[in-house]
């Protein structure tokens, strides 16, 4: 498939005679895909059981007499007020026992059986009137799930809908005792009637529990999207999209994107940056323009994982956002650099938020290609280059990475239960491992935790990866590259409990983790020739080689052959340690990049990024400032 653009686009918030100006002005910046539709529901039934397509007919008409190809939205995650008066009880309550209102967006519970055929009603009405239509390329069901922490419900639908889950998954109340332990605390239950969410406890509440709700919660979100989806499937044969989010770990994508073709995500550098990432000021600051040189990477291989290597971008930053604690402009080139990058990693489309900017509702700060008085954004511009620049590029090329990098959701889950210190998180450990690979000049696949096959893998990572499946494992007994786990890898049984034998307990691995400690904030373990463990440091039994230690001679990073045990969470300096060690093992190339500098290989082409706000050496060549260089591999 060839690349493109497109973009997000409202005809329900402008006066029709602006349909076919504004259609021609997309198609006259290449723009070929144009997405329509995700929030209208009150517009496409006004009243229950009152349907008005006309003015959706006319606006599909307007934008594909423009040679726009259409996606639409299912109208699921802004269900109309009168939907409250039919179900007064869809609403989500948070872990307060507080009702999500209507007012803003997403207040519905997923577990709610009422809503959820409502969406399959309206779902079923438009398939039923456009699914044979050429003219729809694509489908975007819902919008972002998980969005504003709205997968964890804790409304008397979702009790109800957790005890039947409880009683198929555990099927006796006896099984489910021993399961959790429940003999801890006198917390036997008699029946799955007395089971109530885990909230409100006096205490931490046994978190066994609190990731039976997790595993539940999740498995809601892929029940209530897998209706919409057998829905259009049953009418259409045009792909099936969802536009997942940045650092959204709530969910398991991997199970959504099982019922769908193409992955999407939605990327706000700048928001992200400020928002959603733990660095410090002065990162922030050199960066605040830019966005970070590692996140939207990270995200754009986790999602092409989560297509099964097909993925878009369903909404790029333009410019300012409205949403974080602050909205700096991009620098002149981001917009431009954030889509090649996109290309770069995969992505068959690079779909902006939004054609024009709205004057009126929640995002009235929110830039997008045009301005509310329709003079063109700067964001225009670079967009319409990015679409001269992709004409002139090779296919996209589809050969596996040589180093892969094992991403779990109910890994993070399992560590926001017990994190066993108060900022170990999941999300950051991965992260700082695939911030150190990109910092070593490598290229990624992220893989989900059910990989079977680590064939072709010269150097596998796996990070905090809480229980190792039984399908992983075989792989990795088999697996022919580096095979680097740890820490906190196989630490939990699926019911939560601390396995015997004692972790890691992997194939290759002589190693026994006998205690582990948490670590506050600026307190670390340095280890002998520099850097250090912080977070999070594990003791070891090991009869294997010391590939690393500890100033005080105590193993860090143990290992014989291609299989490696890491004890701790590395700082920047030792995770660069680790990765040289272990790429040069697996007799990988690496290269030290200068700072906000990165690099992507994308078939004959290597792709380089330059994050800085200064132009910056690679090899023989300089990058722009917030640029882009590409060279022949």
């Amino acid at each position: 498939m060839n690349r493109a653009t497109g973009v997000c686009y409202y005809p329900e918030h402008w006066p029709e005679e602006l349909w076919v100006e504004d259609a021609a002005r997309m198609a006259a910046a290449g723009l070929t895909y144009v997405r329509i539709g995700e929030f209208a529901w009150s517009r496409l039934e006004p009243q229950p059981d009152v349907f008005d397509f006309d003015w959706l007919d006319r606006a599909i008409d307007v934008l594909a007499s423009a040679g726009l190809k259409v996606v639409l939205g299912t109208p699921t995650a802004t269900p109309p007020r009168w939907m409250l008066d039919r179900h007064s009880d869809m609403l989500a309550l948070d872990g307060e026992g507080r009702p999500r209102s209507f007012g803003s967006r997403r207040h519905y519970c997923f577990s709610h059986a009422g809503y959820r055929e409502e969406c399959r009603r309206i779902v079923t009405s438009l398939a039923e009137r456009y699914g044979a239509d050429t003219r729809i390329a694509a489908w975007q069901i819902d919008n972002e799930y998980g969005c504003h922490d709205t997968v964890l419900s804790y409304s008397d639908a979702a009790r109800a809908a957790f005890r039947t889950w409880l009683a198929d998954c555990y099927g006796s109340i006896d099984a489910l005792n021993r399961a959790w332990g429940n003999v801890f605390w006198s917390m036997d239950y008699a029946t799955f009637d007395q089971i109530d969410l885990p909230m409100l406890t006096v205490t931490e509440p046994n978190p066994a529990h609190v990731m039976a709700f997790r595993r539940f919660s999740s498995d809601q979100v892929v029940r209530f999207n897998r209706v919409q989806a057998d829905v259009i499937r049953s009418h259409s044969h045009a792909p099936l999209i969802h536009n997942y989010m940045g650092r959204v770990l709530s969910f398991d994508h991997f199970a959504v994107g099982a019922d769908l073709d193409i992955a999407s995500w939605d990327s706000y550098p700048l928001g992200f940056l400020s928002e959603r990432l733990e660095a410090s000021d002065d990162w922030k600051r050199t960066f605040l323009r830019q966005g970070d040189p590692d996140f939207q990477a990270f995200h754009h291989d986790l999602y092409r994982a989560v297509g099964r290597g097909r993925f878009w971008v369903m909404e790029q930053q333009p410019g300012p956002v409205n949403w974080a604690p602050f909205n700096p402009a991009p620098l002149p080139g981001m917009v431009r650099l954030w889509s090649l990058e996109a290309f770069a990693h995969g992505a068959e489309v690079v779909s902006y938020f939004r054609w024009r900017q709205a004057p009126f509702g929640q995002e009235q700060h929110h830039a997008g290609l045009v301005r509310p008085d329709n003079d063109a954004a700067p964001g225009l511009a670079e967009a319409c280059m990015v679409v001269d620049e992709i004409a002139d590029l090779p296919p996209p090329g589809t050969e596996p990475a040589s180093v892969a990098l094992v991403f779990d959701y109910a890994s993070a889950w399992a560590w926001e239960t017990q994190p066993q210190g108060a900022d170990f998180d999941y999300f950051r450990l991965v992260f700082a491992a695939y911030r150190a690979l990109r910092r070593a000049g490598l290229s990624i696949d992220i893989l989900p935790p059910d990989t079977a096959d680590l064939s072709g893998y010269r150097l596998v990572l796996m990070p905090g990866l809480a229980t190792v499946p039984p399908v992983l494992r075989a792989a990795i007994g088999a697996a022919e590259g580096v095979v680097l786990a740890g820490p906190r890898t196989n630490a939990k049984t699926t019911e939560f409990a601390v396995p015997v034998p004692l972790p890691p307990d992997l194939p290759g691995l002589s190693a026994t983790v006998t205690q582990v400690e948490s670590l506050p904030p600026n307190v670390d373990v340095p280890l002998s020739g520099g850097g250090g463990l912080g977070h999070w440091f594990e003791h070891l039994e090991t009869t294997t080689g010391h590939l690393l230690t500890t100033e005080e001679g105590t193993p860090a990073l143990v290992g014989e052959d291609r299989r490696w045990y890491l004890a701790g969470w590395p700082d920047s300096k030792a995770f660069d340690r680790i990765v040289a060690l272990a790429a040069k093992a697996a007799g990988l190339e690496t290269e030290r990049l200068a700072d906000g500098v990165r690099i992507r290989d994308c078939g004959s082409v290597r792709f380089v990024f330059n994050y800085g706000a200064d132009a910056q050496p690679y090899r023989n060549e300089t990058v722009p400032a917030a640029g882009v260089l590409l060279m022949a591999r």
